[in-house]
């Protein structure tokens, strides 16, 4: 008899749950994100934000010739903060930043002299107005396009681990490096407010038709919101559009890596490369393993890519993480390197499902296509 009520309890709440399901409206998503508190929620964000922007503008000095850069000072812009990028920044990442012989170490050796792609000699320097380490690794990509995801995406999928609110919302758009105007562009004479950081490489990937990945960013922004202000009933809406978000913000991430490995294919695969077309290579090529590096050891719940895809990747990339670089043989022996970059575009494919047009359009940078 117990056995009976307890299931015809069951029963009778199961259908007050779909009737109560029944009676709930659609969530009405605006076209406009509500921004009003999103200045006064994002002070920390910002100071992060402007950090980062200082410790890549110090960094950038070293890209001229004879100019040397303090390891104290670029070590102090790197902890400096609470919370700073040091405080965000996964442990296994702070590890390969921070110490002796560390990135930020090598910017400090590497500047002041020159630097000719080769067999490593010397502590590396400036060719062609960047600057790399003696095995043509520029580490300038591995601190700021690395921390895009090891401290920036790190902690704003940190945000999204318990109920969300709308001062967290706030943060996580700030972090991604966005406004709550999208403006779609990073270009300051185009918005008041111009994208940056990982939201800067997102509109670069997007075509501006509606459907590319900024877009679908927005939305996942803009649902999260409506869902958040129209309260519990809608927790479910919430959490789908978080997760939508991240495989986005990770699908950016990844596509940005794709369009990097297509520009050293296209220069590197030149009758003869001038040591313009040589540096600029190696400088896409930097960008390539600071985006990848930078999501090792991001937990696995919160990204798509295994750590175990990322290893095989830089190990494609000549830059496995336990072992040394070797990044200037994609500039010295290009015939037998550059199919590996062909087949990291293929690796990316796949696992996003990325379609062979799309694939073919991330070739292109469309803020600059469009003069947005």
């Amino acid at each position: 008899m117990k056995y009976f009520f307890s299931i015809l309890l069951s029963s009778l709440f199961a259908i007050g749950l779909i009737s109560c399901d029944k009676d709930k409206s659609p969530l009405n998503i605006p076209s406009q994100y509500d921004g009003s508190a999103y200045p006064s929620n994002t002070t920390k964000e910002y100071a992060v934000r402007t950090q980062l922007d200082a410790l890549v503008t110090e960094i950038k000095k070293g890209r001229t010739t004879g100019a040397v850069l303090d390891y104290p000072t670029l070590l102090s812009l790197y902890q400096t903060g609470n919370p700073g990028l040091q405080t965000l920044a996964t442990s296994y990442y702070d590890s390969r930043l921070n110490g002796s012989g560390k990135w930020l170490d090598e910017l400090s050796k590497s500047s002041g002299g020159a630097y000719t792609p080769g067999t490593p000699s010397g502590q590396g320097g400036v060719f062609n107005g960047y600057l790399f380490d003696e095995n043509g690794l520029e580490m300038e990509q591995m601190v700021e396009k690395g921390l895009f995801g090891a401290a920036l995406y790190h902690e704003a999928t940190a945000l999204m681990r318990a109920d969300v609110s709308q001062s967290e919302l706030d943060r996580i758009i700030a972090l991604y490096g966005a406004h709550p105007d999208f403006p779609n562009t990073p270009t300051a004479a185009k918005a008041a407010n111009p994208d940056k950081n990982m939201a800067n490489y997102a509109a670069r990937r997007d075509k501006n038709d509606g459907a590319g990945l900024y877009t679908q960013i927005k939305q996942n922004f803009l649902t999260a919101q409506a869902a958040i202000q129209a309260g519990a009933d809608y927790d479910a809406e919430r959490d789908a559009a978080l997760a939508n978000l991240r495989l986005n913000w990770e699908k950016v991430n990844f596509a940005t890596v794709i369009n990097y490995c297509h520009s050293v294919v296209s220069k590197m695969s030149a009758t003869s490369p001038t040591d313009s077309d040589k540096a600029a290579s190696l400088h896409a090529y930097g960008e390539c393993v600071g985006f990848v590096h930078g999501w090792r050891t991001i937990p696995q719940a919160d990204k798509k890519i295994t750590d175990a895809e990322i290893d095989e990747i830089l190990v494609l990339l000549n830059a496995p993480y336990n072992a040394t670089p070797t990044s200037y043989k994609f500039i010295t022996d290009p015939l037998n390197e550059l199919p590996k970059l062909t087949q990291i575009i293929q690796k990316l494919k796949n696992l996003y499902q990325f379609t062979d047009q799309e694939v073919e359009d991330f070739r292109k940078n469309w803020v600059a296509e469009q003069g947005r």
